[in-house]
Order: C-alpha cells, then structure tokens, then sequence
C-alpha cells in the first residue's frame, strides 16, 4: 500500500516526491499545508497593505536568479491601471504568464508595486473557498500535490486507524483520523481546519506520551539497589562546603538522596539556569553514592568541561578519602592504564571524564551513580553504555539549558524533574548591552580601562576562519588584530574546536592563570569554564546565536561577587533579530530566555536533536500547542494505569511497546 506509482505513473514526479522525505502515501497524505490562502477579493488594500485580486498579465516577465533564489517581475493590469508584480521563487510560473492571461494575486501593496506570496492562474470566481499551501520543491504546484494527497487518501482509505481511543474523540469532540485528513487538505472553514489540526495534534502527542509513561512505569518496577548511607554524614558534609545551598538546590538534594535510597532505579533530570549550582548538587548524590560503597561517573560532553568538574569536585571533596580520577582522551596510555586498574579494583571512588568513561577497556568494580552533564550534547547509546557498565546504576542527567517545569516534566515525562530557579547569593546579574556595530570601537576605552585594571576578557566569535560563502566574524582573524594592537602589554590567546584537546587545555591553563588575558575564542567555550578573574565579554555578530547560547556564554563572566558585563556586537537589520538582542540587555533570567528562544527558534536549534529526549514532532508544536500536550500526558498516565488494572487499553499500550522496540531514540 506504500507504492507511490499508484499516484502516478511518472517516474520523475516519484522522485521528486522521494526528494521530498515523501516515500510513502502516508508520508504524502501526513505532509500538510503549512498556511492557507483565503481567496476573496481584498481591494482596495487593508490597512496593513494586504491584497487578493484579479487582474490580467500585460508583459513578458522577467528573470533574476541569485544563488539559488529567484525573482520574477512582471506587469499586470488590475482595475484599469498597471501594477509591477514581483514573486519570489516562482520562476517556473514565466511559461504561464504570457499575455492576456488572468491571474489571481495574494500579496502587499506599496504605490504601484504588488510583492506576491502566491500567484495564481485563475480568476477569482474559479477560485473561492480556503485554499491550502504546502512546502514543495519546483516542479510540483500546490494543485497538483492536492490532487496526490486526495487519491492517497483514497488509496489508503481502509489502512488509517485512529489511535485516539473513541472515548477520548467524545470527551474533547475530536474527529476521526480520516476525516481530519481530509478536511486540512480540502479545507470548507478555518474552523474546521482548527478543529482537525487538534483531533490530529492530539493524538500524535498522546503517542510520545504513552511512550514516556510507559518507559516511566517499567523503570518505576526496574529492580535497582538501595543505597544505605548516613545523613549524619551528609549533613557533615554540606558544612564543609564554601557555601550554603540555596531553597531550590535544597529541594534537589533531597529528591536525590530519596532516590537513592528507594530499591528501584533513579532516573531524574536536574536543570537549573546556568551558575545556579547543580554540580553543587550532584557532588553531593556522588558523596552519598560513596558512603554506601559505591563507584560514581561524571560524563561531560568536552575535555575543558570534565577538567573543571574534576577541579571542582577535588575541591569540594578535599576533606574527605575520595579519590578521584581524570579519564579524557588526552591522556597517555600508561597513565589510562593506571586509572583502568584502579577502577577495576575499586581504588578510585568518583572518575570525571568525556566519553572515554564507557569505552570498552573501562571496567568498574560497584558502578553505582552515572552523572551527565549538559545531558542533550550526548547520544542515547552513550548514555546507556555507560550505564550499562554497572548492575542496576541510578541515573542523573543535567542541564542548563532550563525550560519550565511543567514543559519539562511533559518533554522529559519518562524522568522525574528537578528545578532550580534560585542563583546562589552574591552572584550580580551581568551587564549586557547590545551594540550596532561591527567592531570594538564604542567601548575601545572601556575595554582597556577594564584590562589596566587587572582584569581577564572572552572575545567569541561565530566561525574559526573566514569563508567566502558566509559573512561571519573569524576567531583567527580577531585574535591577530587583537594581538596586533594590545601585545605585548596584555597577551591574547586563541581557543577553537579544531585545536586537539591538548592544545585546548593549554589555552584555558594559560587563561587560567592569567598568562592570557583576552581570549579569542569559538563557542566551545560556551559551557563549564569557570574563570574568575575574567568578567567581561564580547561577542561578534551576536544576531548568529541563539538566546538561550548566548546565555549560556555569558553565564561564564560574574560568577565570583564581581560584576560581570557582556556586550553584544551586531550589524543585523532584521527587527527580529535585534528585538531578541535588545530582549538580552533587560533579562538575565534563563527560563524567561529559553521560553522566548524556544518560541522564535523551535526547540530543535535550542535543545538539540530528538536524542535529547525532546521529540521532533511532525504536525504539533511543543509551544503554541501546550495545552493539547498537557492534557495527552495525562490521558497517557490514565491510560496506563487503567492498562495495569484493568486492561482496558491493551490494543494502544501493545502498539506503544512495537513502538519502542523500533525506536532507540526513547530507550534509556
């Protein structure tokens, strides 16, 4: 029933389907139209320039490619005066616009020029009605795909089943699958669209949902160990550290360390803004994990990153016996060895280290706590790798890439979800100003008044060395110039991810100590570096990142009681992108951040992949589309239970565990 030659027998138009991702009369009748035009006549313009109207081609157009880009320009007569008409990517319309012909025009209007978003060949009488606009590739026009999507439908009439169960449908006045289908592609009223989009909506989130619930209920029965430790002990503990734990980091720690205690497997998930002190945190399940005898693993996604961890753990454990070790690639294979043996034996209690801790040569002797940090940076087969390297391991993921708690424990429903808000006293919000340049120029002064006064600065830049294709700012290329003008008063290094780990460590050694005062670097940098004395930052074409990115960069200045300050550089015009720049300047509050980021940007470019745990979903959208998110995971863990008691739902729980066995993205 897959066949897409019963759609045509063209085998030029298959292809084209297929280079579309279309390889199935599913995948044809699931791709939807991504807007609507109504056609009725819009003229004169509205207010905000929008017109839809009839009106005859009276010259030949006109061609401009750039790139892969095209313009078409051509006359129309429309109410008895000529308008010059320009579209956009629609250059294999120029066949059918010869002259007389009667198009219809969607678009805006500006004096006598009409910049189109569609085009039609039609009068207005022949058109009517909603009509639907899909995301096709040249050669296919949105009537044509319509008319593939109607005989899919047809085709695979009897094959499309509603997963949503029936009693469901009658309690939010949902519609069938196969009608919802067909109305978003031959839609009759906006309401009818809104009300199909929701029935459709629903139920592919209800799939993630019973996914995550029923991953959930399996790990809930996975016998785990319970780990017995001393509280006493713990609270011993906390009073050597250099600070108290705030509210938020309180509530964390004490989910944690009743995890531990319980004879079932932890899974949580434990995100906090960034320098709101979650490795705090963890330190604290590792030193429980030790008091009951067992083994711990940090996994960071960079060598930079595990280097601090094991410099601040060293730190915290300093009064203790642990004994910690530093696995990353960089080592030398007698000093691996060493650290092999000892982890075999048990002579090592807490190892912190990349994705060298579950190579095969690694064996632990009572594995019984793996931490991730920066968690989505990781595959789903690492992270089980690595847990599988001991018997029933309990399981922390971190993140600071925060988003709010209900989001979260929706996204990540199969983990239990630990937040914290609170920054940890002392700590200022950094300075952040957005500036229209592309150079240092409106605070050259500033800048140098800073460095004379003893003070360490990050210089990041979107690329590692100049491209001919893409306009962007090069580290290379400012490290020079910045060298150029301040060496040898103030020395510059260069930090990016083409250097070998080696030569990396060495850099952030150096700045470390202070052999470096302004670093030019790539957004390696963008987690993990913890440098106090470096508390002023500037980034080039800052309009390149993401919000919640350039957060994340600017969390590594102001982490001790000194004011820390940012300064954004950007020559963009687009309102867009400066509205998010200027949104930086007067909010330091990550979860606000990541909310507004996530909202313009989609949570595939701020979260990462689905191996995050965050589902690429086809038809909802995580955002816009809460409310309906919200209500499939608790229908999910209704329907889960009532499978547990009663059966109930055992044809849909049965499809869901088909489903997992096929797909890794949700496992462990």
């Amino acid at each position: 029933m897959n066949d897409l030659s019963k759609l045509t027998t063209s085998t030029n138009r298959q292809a084209l389907l297929e280079s579309m991702g279309l390889h199935t009369l599913e995948d044809v009748y699931m791709h939807l139209p991504y807007r609507y035009d109504e056609v009725k006549e819009i003229w004169p313009a509205s207010e905000d320039g929008k017109i839809c109207v009839e009106g005859h081609i009276i010259s030949t157009p006109k061609i401009f490619f750039k790139g892969r880009f095209s313009r078409l320009s051509v006359k129309v007569k429309i109410k008895e005066e000529e308008y010059n008409v320009v579209i956009f990517n629609r250059h294999f319309l120029r066949p059918h616009l010869t002259m007389g012909v009667v198009v219809t025009i969607m678009g805006k209007l500006s004096g006598h020029a009409i910049t189109a978003s569609t085009m039609l060949t039609k009068s207005l009488d022949e058109m009517g009605g909603i009509y639907p606009i899909y995301s096709l590739k040249e050669g296919i026009t949105d009537k044509q795909f319509q008319k593939y999507v109607n005989k899919a439908l047809m085709i695979s009439s009897d094959h499309i089943v509603d997963f949503t169960p029936s009693e469901y449908k009658e309690k939010y006045h949902y519609m069938n699958k196969k009608d919802a289908l067909y109305e978003v592609h031959n839609p009759t009223q906006k309401e009818r669209i809104v009300e199909s989009l929701k029935s459709l909506k629903y139920e592919e989130f209800l799939k993630f949902q019973l996914t995550m619930q029923y991953i959930r209920v399996q790990r809930e029965n996975e016998a785990g160990e319970a780990k017995v430790f001393s509280h006493q002990d713990i609270n011993a503990f906390l009073k050597t550290l250099p600070y108290h734990l705030t509210k938020d980091q309180q509530e964390a720690t004490k989910a944690i360390l009743r995890d531990l205690e319980k004879p079932t497997i932890m899974y949580r998930f434990l995100q906090g803004d960034v320098g709101s002190g979650k490795t705090v945190v963890s330190s604290i399940g590792l030193y429980a994990n030790y008091l009951a005898g067992y083994q711990g693993a940090l996994m960071a996604p960079t060598e930079v990153l595990a280097a601090q961890h094991y410099r601040t753990l060293t730190q915290f454990f300093k009064n203790t016996d642990i004994k910690i070790a530093l696995l990353v690639g960089a080592l030398t294979p007698n000093k691996k060895e060493e650290i092999y043996q000892a982890l075999a034996s048990g002579d090592i209690d807490i190892v912190v280290g990349t994705h060298a801790l579950f190579q095969t040569k690694v064996q632990y002797k009572r594995l019984g706590l793996v931490i991730t940090d920066e968690q989505h940076r990781f595959g789903v087969k690492q992270r089980k790798a690595l847990k599988d390297k001991g018997k029933a391991v309990d399981f922390l993921v971190m993140s600071a890439t925060p988003i709010p708690r209900t989001l979260a424990l929706s996204l990540y429903g199969d983990m239990d979800v630990s937040t914290i808000h609170s920054m940890p006293s002392g700590r200022k919000p950094v300075i952040t100003k957005y500036f229209r340049s592309s150079s240092m120029k409106p605070f050259l002064k500033e800048l140098k008044d800073y460095l004379e006064s003893g003070g360490q600065v990050y210089v990041i830049c979107p690329a590692i060395e100049d491209n001919e294709d893409y306009q962007m700012t090069s580290a290379i290329k400012i490290a020079q110039g910045m060298a150029n003008y301040f060496e040898p008063h103030y020395h510059v290094g260069l930090l990016h991810g083409a250097l070998s780990d080696q030569d990396k460590n060495s850099v952030m050694e150096k700045f470390a100590a202070n052999q470096i005062q302004i670093l030019v670097s790539t957004t390696v940098i963008e987690v993990g570096i913890d440098v106090h004395n470096a508390n002023f930052m500037v980034i080039y074409d800052a309009e390149r990142f993401g919000m919640s990115q350039i957060h994340q960069l600017r969390g590594r200045v102001g982490r001790g009681s000194k004011q820390g300050y940012c300064y954004l550089l950007s020559k963009a015009t687009n309102e867009e992108a400066i509205e998010r720049l200027q949104f930086l300047e007067s909010h330091n509050d990550g979860f606000e951040i990541s909310r507004y980021d996530l909202e313009t940007r989609g949570p595939g470019e701020v979260l990462g992949s689905r191996q995050s745990g965050l589902a690429t979903f086809v038809i909802g959208d995580v955002f816009k589309d809460f409310d309906i998110l919200e209500m499939a995971r608790d229908d999910a863990v209704e329907m889960i239970e009532s499978y547990y008691k009663y059966d109930e739902y055992q044809s849909y729980i049965q499809t869901i565990i088909e489903n997992i066995k096929s797909a890794n993205d949700y496992m462990d």
